[in-house]
């Protein structure tokens, strides 16, 4: 399995295509394996490079992080690209990846093109969304105490419902189980969405961000995940949105995001 190491961890990646870079962040919990299919269909539209993050599935050490940070998961995104050559990319976040691709273009410009937020878990811009993601990590620890393998299925079913989890095939249901001390890690960690204190960006740290944005939003997930989007939608200075059928695990190779990638690809300057 490719692997490289970044930032002292050695982290599985999957490297195809040709073209402008693309990364793809996955969230939590979760893995690469979710973003297989779709990183071969991303792949003809420019170089699309998947991975799994620290601590999750194949980059997970053999003993589990104590605790793991946003400022972890956005330097090992930074490191990857930096490791790989590879230029500005199209970043593509899902939730939990979401949240990662804004804080990477906000403290490493140079390395995002632009960005693709599937439902990101910038919960605290939001004061409804944030409670509900208080709610969550209290729910999700009391829930899971000395449980660390159910965990990923506890916080899936609280946040997406039991229909989301008893969908996923049981090669799914157990790579998902094999995240569960990646999980307890971010909620002990700092900055990510269900840590104690997740990561609170003022409306000036957001206008900053300039690079090109899709926003996308699912008809059928989580209030909390359609305030975020709206809260973003006017807070970012250079956004389209879009709704599309479903739920919170949207397609990261959605025709509305390939057609994105390839307007980006094209004219980045048609967005001025």
């Amino acid at each position: 399995m490719p692997r490289l190491s970044v930032n002292g961890v050695e982290l599985y990646y999957e490297d195809q295509g040709a073209g402008i870079p693309i990364l793809g962040v996955h969230g939590t919990p979760s893995s690469a394996v979710m973003w297989a299919d779709a990183a071969t269909e991303l792949a003809l539209h420019g170089r699309c490079i998947i991975y799994d993050r620290r601590g999750f599935h194949r980059s997970a050490p053999h003993v589990p992080f104590r605790a793991l940070d946003l400022v972890d998961h956005v330097n090992d995104a930074a490191g990857l690209l930096a490791a790989l050559h590879v230029g500005p990319a199209v970043v593509i976040g899902r939730s939990s990846g979401g949240l990662i691709a804004i804080e990477l273009a906000r403290l490493f410009p140079d390395k995002v093109k632009a960005l693709v937020l599937l439902e990101p878990a910038l919960l605290t811009i939001d004061p409804a969304a944030a409670s509900w993601a208080r709610s969550l990590r209290r729910t999700v620890l009391e829930r899971s105490e000395g449980r660390t393998v159910q965990l990923a299925e506890i916080m899936l079913r609280e946040a997406l419902g039991d229909a989301v989890w008893e969908s996923l095939s049981n090669k799914l249901q157990k790579m998902f189980e094999s995240t569960g001390a990646a999980v307890l890690a971010e909620i002990n960690g700092h900055g990510m969405d269900l840590s104690e204190d997740a990561l609170e960006l003022s409306e000036a740290e957001l206008a900053a961000i300039r690079q090109p944005t899709l926003i996308v939003s699912a008809e059928n997930s989580p209030e909390a995940c359609r305030l975020v989007n709206a809260r973003l939608t006017g807070a970012l200075p250079r956004t389209r949105t879009v709704v599309v059928t479903g739920g919170h695990l949207i397609n990261p190779a959605h025709p509305a995001v390939l057609d994105f990638l390839d307007r980006i690809a094209a004219d980045a300057n048609s967005w001025a």
